[in-house]
This record gives C-alpha cells, sequence and structure tokens, in this order.
C-alpha cells in the first residue's frame, strides 16, 4: 500500500510539472508572438516611412528641390532610430513581465510541492506517535 501512496504521489508530482511546463512554454509562446508583432509592425512602419521619402527624393530635379528634401530625410531616419529604441524596450518590457509570470509559476510549484512534502512527513510524523 506504501509503494502505491508513493507512485501516486509521484504520478501526481510528474503531472503537475508537466503542468506548470506547459503554462510557462505558452507564455513564452505568446511572447514570443508579441515580439514578432511588435518587431515587424515598427518594420512596416520604418520601410513605409522610409520608400515615402526616397519616393520624394526620386522627384528631386534641382539643388534646391534637394535642400528642401534632406532635411525630411533625417527627419526620417531619426523617427525610425526612435520607432526602434521605443519597440526595443517595449519587448524588453513584455520579456521582464513573462519571466515574472514563470518565476510565479515556479514559485507556485515549489510552494505546493513544500507542502506535499510537509503533509507527507506530518503524516509519517501522526503514524509514528500512534505505534
Amino acid at each position: 500500500m506504501n509503494s502505491f501512496f508513493q507512485n501516486d504521489q509521484f504520478t501526481a508530482a510528474g503531472r503537475q510539472f508537466a503542468d506548470a511546463t506547459a503554462q510557462a512554454n505558452r507564455l513564452v509562446l505568446d511572447n514570443a508572438e508579441k515580439t514578432f508583432g511588435l518587431q515587424l509592425a515598427a518594420l512596416e512602419r520604418s520601410a513605409n516611412a522610409a520608400f515615402a521619402y526616397f519616393g520624394e527624393l526620386a522627384e528631386v530635379r534641382d539643388i534646391d528641390g534637394l535642400k528642401a528634401v534632406l532635411p525630411k530625410g533625417v527627419q526620417v531616419a531619426r523617427e525610425n532610430v526612435e520607432r526602434g529604441i521605443s519597440t526595443g524596450q517595449e519587448v524588453l518590457g513584455n520579456v521582464i513581465k513573462t519571466q515574472e509570470a514563470i518565476g510565479q509559476l515556479a514559485k507556485g510549484q515549489f510552494e505546493a510541492a513544500t507542502a506535499q512534502a510537509q503533509a507527507g512527513v506530518d503524516k509519517v510524523v501522526k503514524a509514528a506517535k500512534a505505534k
């Protein structure tokens, strides 16, 4: 009977570990999806801005037109860099949130395992006192 109880405990612990691992994997995949979406959107906006600028630059026919368009190119480049930095910060924030969620998940698993172990110890102590 004792061996059955230990096997049952082992099975339950394995199931809990598998569930926690699946939850952590979902968190990581969700974060990867958000990251990809953020980066793709930033890349799209930057590419659209750059192509729009190159379109204007292609229409320039003289030096005065070039002088008028060049500051806009600097502005487009600055906005693209700012967009990249902002996206990077947002991605980092999402990574930190994901890691915190995984940490809380691990903490919950550790607390549950500790509670199960303590319950087993209490049961053994109670049985020893009864003898």
